[in-house]
């Protein structure tokens, strides 16, 4: 079987897309009616998370007794630690809309670290959850 037309060397691929600044990063965002569903993960969130779930567990087992010593431990601020450790109080529900992806566009970490509603339904009206 022979072809046609010989395959070109070349081959132009037009993609639409913008480039946003996001928390210092760049990132590339699709046109909406592009139909392809993205999931995008924020990896500085996700490592809050782990952290104050971490953090959280061994204050809960008494391998610390205070976030002064996990401070001490860890080699970073009270303030920080205690900031982190509030997102363990998140709505189970948001907490797995942020680990798949499923996050608003607008949420950065310093959104949820400069204070975390106390009830879920106050989280949930804050922080709508996205597919």
């Amino acid at each position: 079987m022979t072809r046609a037309r010989p395959i070109p060397e070349t081959v132009t691929i037009h993609v639409p897309f913008r480039i946003v600044k996001r928390g210092g990063r760049k990132e590339m965002i699709l046109p909406a009616k592009t139909g392809i569903t993205h999931r995008r993960t924020d990896s500085p969130i996700i490592k809050a998370l782990a952290r104050a779930f971490r953090w959280k567990r061994l204050l809960d087992s008494g391998v610390f007794t205070s976030i002064t010593e996990i401070a001490a431990d860890e080699k970073l601020s009270f303030t920080y630690i205690s900031r982190v450790l509030r997102l363990s109080t998140l709505a189970p529900d948001i907490v797995e809309a942020i680990m798949d992806g499923h996050q608003p566009r607008s949420l950065l970490l310093g959104d949820l670290l400069d204070g975390v509603p106390a009830s879920w339904k106050d989280q949930r009206s804050r922080w709508s959850v996205v597919e």
